[in-house]
């Protein structure tokens, strides 16, 4: 078998090598990226899984390696520290298939990196799996993240995260090869989800009157430096945080289990916590009773300050703040609000007719409406 898979190793390269994409159709060239995304991942839990087995006999030492994590990243060509979590990967998901994340990851349908996110889903949330293997089937990477991250964050005791996460704030910066000045940090979400709502908002700003396209990552440095020199024209002008709660555990002054106390974008909170800040008077507090939000409405273009809240809570029961609701994108940046049924249509501006979506899946999502006569006449 071995030798089987050698030859047919080497004979896959030798095609691929001589693989032109310019001569093949562009339909075509689609669905041959689609087979060799499918091929690459299962090759991948080959070579980890192979790797593993080679590591655990000690075969490294005899290649000059004392150590395995680094001889499986000379082989993969990538850091240390990825070629450790590969290894973890097939550790935990089993030395091959055989089990659900083993066999996903043998048959090409998920990356090693979307198995650690399975996996360690799992460990915090036992019975997960099954559901956050479907979630990485059809979705993308950040949103199986967001998933995961959101199933450990609700099984953890929010005094104790709320310590944690205390304890975990840090700041450094440092120099470049080419002189940038790099920054790294992490900030517990009481501070951190105001902080970044402002300054995505000064970044939309920059990006409006930028009179040349570069990324958003570029428009928002240049938002912090505004936002810090004072230059920024945003400033505090709106609320930077969301606060949800329990009607019941607000009153109470702690929560019970099954009774939601957090951030909207930034998880759990000790129901004493949200009480200090609501304080502020730039963070908004949203107390429910776990009634649906769906009766404000009115006609016209322009979204009125309460409809606006109940949209930016996301749904029900979770208000956990909006993403694309384009099928897998769930992208929380950069969003626009649109009509499903077009207000040139005479769709109304209310809860159950607004969809929060992505700049590209706006623009052709308004081509599709443009396309099925919804928009009216064209100019």
């Amino acid at each position: 078998m071995t030798a089987t898979l050698l030859e047919e190793a080497a004979a896959l390269r030798a095609v691929l090598a001589a693989f032109d994409p310019a001569l093949v159709a562009c339909e075509q060239a689609a669905v041959v990226a689609e087979q060799l995304a499918v091929t690459e991942k299962a090759c991948a839990a080959a070579r980890a899984r192979a790797t593993a087995r080679a590591v655990q006999g000690r075969a490294h030492e005899g290649r000059g390696f004392a150590d395995g994590v680094e001889w499986a990243a000379r082989l993969s060509g990538s850091t240390r520290g990825a070629a450790k979590a590969a290894l973890g990967v097939v550790e935990a998901a089993g030395a091959g298939p055989g089990t659900a994340v083993g066999d996903a990851l043998a048959n090409g349908e998920l990356s090693l990196e979307q198995a650690a996110v399975v996996l360690g889903a799992e460990a915090a949330c036992a019975g997960s799996e099954g559901e956050m293997l479907a979630l990485a089937r059809e979705s993308s990477l950040a949103k199986l993240h967001d998933e995961a991250r959101r199933r450990r964050l609700d099984a953890a005791d929010p005094g104790e995260l709320h310590r944690r996460q205390r304890a975990g704030r840090y700041f450094r910066h440092w120099r470049d090869g080419e002189g940038l000045v790099r920054l790294a940090g992490a900030l517990p979400p009481n501070v951190g989800v105001g902080l970044m709502a402002h300054l995505d908002r000064e970044c939309d700003r920059v990006r409006r009157e930028a009179t040349e396209p570069e990324p958003r990552a570029a428009h928002a440095a240049d938002a912090l430096v505004a936002m810090l020199s004072g230059a920024g024209v945003t400033g505090r002008s709106s609320t930077d945080l969301v606060l949800v709660c329990d009607l019941w555990a607000w009153r109470r002054g702690h929560a019970h289990p099954g009774e939601s106390a957090h951030i909207v974008g930034g998880g759990p909170v000790p129901v004493g916590v949200l009480a200090t800040l609501a304080e502020d008077a730039f963070v908004k507090a949203v107390l429910h009773d776990g009634v649906e939000i769906s009766t404000v409405a009115h006609f016209g273009r322009h979204i009125p300050a309460e409809l606006r809240t109940a949209l930016e809570l996301g749904p029900p029961p979770t208000f956990d703040g909006v993403e694309c609701t384009e099928a897998g994108c769930g992208r929380r940046y950069g969003l626009e609000w649109d009509h499903v049924d077009p207000v040139a249509n005479g769709g109304p501006t209310s809860f159950d007719n607004l969809r929060a979506r992505c700049w590209p899946h706006h623009r052709a999502k308004t081509e599709r409406d443009r396309q099925a006569g919804l928009l009216g006449p064209g100019p």
